[in-house]
């Protein structure tokens, strides 16, 4: 109890006033304060705080009593703490009793301190707030919690002078978390809580990224809780229709674009494993839409040279799916498409390697799956269900072979001429050992598929690759495999072949303009693209065109060539000829077109009459080209007399009528009417030109004969190491062959090629059935001779080339078995002219 003095009128008439004693009695819980105490004794911060709360909690804050705190804050800093304290115990009590305006007024209060205030003093101040904020957002109240959001975002927008040592923003990350993934009942509510979560986990990401000292907040505990909460936003677009920041995915995808901007080297991992994580949780790789979206977003938020984590995170993710269902490799292999397609100008490294390892080593496995042991296709499952499997397959192969094709075919030229190498050397020969696929156990359809796919993926690799000569586009490393395969017995591998040397060759976007094998009526028309032959490039002619040439020939037999075939052969015949062509080469192309006139003539192998017709329309049309290329009058009058008299009397000798549907075949090909053949006289006599070698064109082209011919062909690993043992036998001659004296007989039976095919052929299959049936004692026995031959005649050459140096003490001579010195003076002795001086 307390007496205060009041002044009261003492009448209404007068006006004059009295004092009147009154007695006021005040709890311990009252306005005026604690223990008793009287007025004028409490503390002037508390004073100051009760003041801005009015009577009723609808007239908001007191302004002028706000403006009163306010200053008295900014001029007594260290009382900052405790006006926090008594801020804190008053929401506090006004929250358990259910007084929301005196809480928001609270609010408004310590915002309004917290922008007025910037100094050391204002650390504890704000770990009060911060416990005010934790109060709210615990409550149940969908209207604290967005109070205290607001609240948290404004604070977060302050930067602070010092860093923060102690402070942890654990509880609001959960808490922020839990309101992105509330489930209110009501539509509206539902969607001002998320709105405030993200709002919330925006300012936690904007107020500890840029602290050193709040590394933690990248954390997986951390980033497992905030990442789902963007993601689970995005992908739960209900409100589609708001705008702006009310719009939750809108807002999520805002906060989530921020904070993979914000990451740093060592926090990306823990960036996108939950992405990660989520994606297979939700089950959101088929279909894989949002997913590819994500993935887009992450890539184009985040730094450049940060995209190879997010590559190697994707790889690493196919990995552990290897035995997930077929649509979910393909979603994830989709998605590393994506990635991939935006990364790769900016990709350097051994990650570009780890890519193609990864996808060959899925495509592999896919193929596995595809096919599948005996044993499963002969199981119980149904026809539809292995075909099923196999459709579903095919589009993770399919997915595969476009993500190696577009990642290639994106890098610079340097790093795609190394991819091409790479590739190269992972297609598999069936039957042959491989460091990356076994083809024993896909078995040879299996090792067929895989060599298509390859392949196909080299295509989309070589598209548009310009290579400044034709050494650096087709090195001997990568043309002689690419080569061999062309010799393959399957039409389809042989065309992807010539695909890739199309690819390779033409440089000026040539390849459009020649669709089709066809009689070009007028070539000038076409306006072809072409540059002077380079040295470089005729340095390669002579060095790599008789291989060129040969595979060109032999692929023109193969007895399951179609039109295609032929068409891809023209094509690559007339790029050679426009980039490569000089007066050499035209001869060579010359012989090379009447061989194959020859071959389809004499018909040695028995090729069926489309495929020898396919040749010799294949012959016209190209000399017709070349013809009009060289502008040479009497060769174009040459080959237009021919193909006018075939057009008379064998039309389908010409490839706009062999090729058709209906085209009625002959039952031989007449080789005594000369008219309806190119002559090898008429075409030198049209080529006595300066410039021509014309005494080459009467020297037959045959191609060179080789171990490699059908190499690919084989079936056994026995067949390899035959002919690898032949090789070394005949890599040793004898000193009877070196001495034997060349004369012109020996020149004439060199020239001389009659029945050496027959021969060789002979000889290889005596070879063949020699390791195929003789013991293996004896095949060992015959391996090591000709091991010990080899190692005895290089130690001959070494005893020849290496030879100590003069010695002053002398060299020890053995004569008549006795041992003899003889000393070399040192005057007479020749050192080094790096030892002299």
């Amino acid at each position: 109890m307390m007496r205060r003095y009041r002044q009261v009128p003492r009448s209404e008439a007068d006006g004059t006033f009295r004092y009147r004693h009154t007695w006021e009695r005040r709890s311990f819980l009252g306005r005026l304060g604690v223990c008793g105490c009287c007025g004028p004794l409490r503390p002037r911060y508390k004073r100051l705080v009760d003041n801005i709360f009015p009577e009723d909690p609808k007239d908001g804050l007191v302004k002028s009593d706000m403006e009163k705190l306010t200053f008295y804050a900014v001029s007594a800093p260290e009382k900052l703490d405790r006006i926090g304290a008594y801020l804190a115990e008053r929401l506090t009590r006004d929250v358990v009793r259910h007084r929301y305006g005196y809480v928001g007024i609270a609010m408004e209060a310590l915002d309004q301190l917290l922008m007025a205030c910037h100094s050391q003093s204002i650390k504890p101040f704000v770990e009060s707030f911060l416990h005010m904020v934790a109060k709210l957002l615990e409550s149940r109240e969908p209207d604290l919690q967005v109070l205290g959001t607001n609240s948290f975002v404004k604070f977060a927008n302050i930067e602070e002078d010092t860093p923060s040592y102690h402070r942890r923003y654990d509880f609001f990350v959960s808490q922020f978390s839990a309101m992105c993934h509330s489930t209110h009942e009501d539509p509206e509510t539902r969607s001002r809580i998320r709105v405030a979560g993200i709002k919330g986990l925006q300012g936690v990401v904007r107020k500890t990224v840029n602290d050193e000292l709040q590394a933690i907040i990248w954390e997986p505990q951390h980033m497992d809780k905030l990442i789902p909460s963007m993601l689970f936003n995005m992908q739960d677009n209900e409100d589609s229709e708001r705008a702006g920041e009310e719009n939750p995915a809108s807002l999520a995808e805002s906060c989530f674009r921020e904070l993979l901007g914000r990451a740093a080297y060592g926090n990306m991992n823990n960036a996108v494993r939950p992405v990660l994580v989520h994606l297979d949780n939700h089950r959101l790789w088929d279909p894989n839409d949002f997913a590819v979206s994500c993935f887009r977003i992450i890539m184009y938020s985040i730094q450049a040279q940060h995209s190879h984590h997010v590559i190697q995170q994707v790889l690493s993710h196919l990995d552990t799916h290897s035995k997930n269902t077929p649509r979910v490799r393909a979603g994830i292999v989709q998605v590393l498409l994506e990635t991939v397609a935006i990364a790769a100008k900016g990709s350097i490294g051994p990650t570009v390697l780890e890519v193609f390892n990864t996808l060959l080593k899925h495509l592999r496995m896919s193929v596995d799956f595809e096919l599948g042991d005996g044993s499963r296709r002969n199981s119980t499952s149904s026809l539809s269900s292995v075909r099923t499997k196999e459709s579903e397959e095919r589009i993770v192969q399919n997915a595969i072979i476009q993500t190696i094709g577009f990642f290639g075919g994106n890098l610079p030229d340097y790093q795609r001429a190394e991819v091409m190498m790479f590739i190269m050397g992972k297609v598999p020969v069936y039957g042959t050992p491989c460091h990356t696929l076994d083809t024993v156990k896909i078995g040879h359809q299996g090792t067929k598929r895989i060599q298509a796919m390859l392949l196909s993926s080299l295509i989309m690799v070589t598209s548009g690759f310009k290579c400044k000569t034709m050494g650096a586009g087709l090195p001997a490393a990568f043309l002689e495999p690419l080569c061999s395969i062309s010799l393959m017995e399957d039409s389809e591998l042989r065309q992807l072949v010539l695909e890739i040397l199309h690819n390779i060759i033409d440089r000026h976007d040539n390849r459009a303009k020649l669709r089709g094998i066809r009689i070009i009526p007028n070539v000038a028309a076409l306006k072809f693209k072409r540059e002077k032959i380079c040295k470089e490039d005729v340095v390669f002619m002579k060095k790599h065109g008789q291989q060129l040439y040969r595979h060109i020939y032999l692929g023109c037999k193969e007895e399951d060539n179609l039109q295609k075939n032929f068409e891809l052969l023209f094509t690559a015949l007339a790029l050679i000829t426009i980039e490569l062509a000089n007066e050499e080469v035209v001869i060579d192309l010359m012989r090379l077109s009447i061989a194959l006139q020859d071959m389809a003539l004499v018909n040695e192998e028995n090729m069926p009459m489309f495929i020898r017709c396919g040749i010799m329309a294949l012959v016209a049309a190209y000399l017709n080209f070349l013809s009009q290329m060289i502008a040479n009058p009497p060769f174009c009058q040459h080959v237009s007399k021919v193909i006018e008299l075939r057009s008379l009397d064998a039309p389908y000798l010409l490839p706009e009528h062999i090729f058709r549907e209906k085209c009625v075949l002959p039952d031989s090909l007449d080789r005594e009417d000369n008219a309806l053949y190119f002559q090898t006289a008429d075409l030198a006599e049209a080529m006595t030109v300066p410039g021509y070698n014309v005494e080459r064109l009467s020297i037959p082209y045959i191609p060179q004969v080789t171990d490699e011919d059908r190499m690919p062909r084989r079936k056994s690993f026995v067949d390899t190491i035959s002919l690898q043992v032949d090789i070394i036998s005949n890599s040793v001659p004898d000193q009877s062959q070196l001495a034997e004296e060349i004369t012109f007989e020996t020149l004439k039976k060199a020239i001389d090629t009659t029945g050496l095919e027959e021969q060789e052929r002979e000889r290889r299959r005596q070879v063949m059935e020699k390791f195929q049936k003789a013991p293996f004692e004896e095949i060992a026995a015959h391996c090591e001779s000709k091991a010990n031959m080899l190692h005895d005649r290089l130690a001959q050459i070494f005893e020849l080339t290496i030879r100590p140096p003069p010695s002053p003490s002398g060299t020890v001579t053995v004569t008549s078995g006795h041992a003899q010195y003889q000393s070399v003076p040192v005057y007479e002795m020749k050192f080094p002219d790096l030892c002299v001086y």
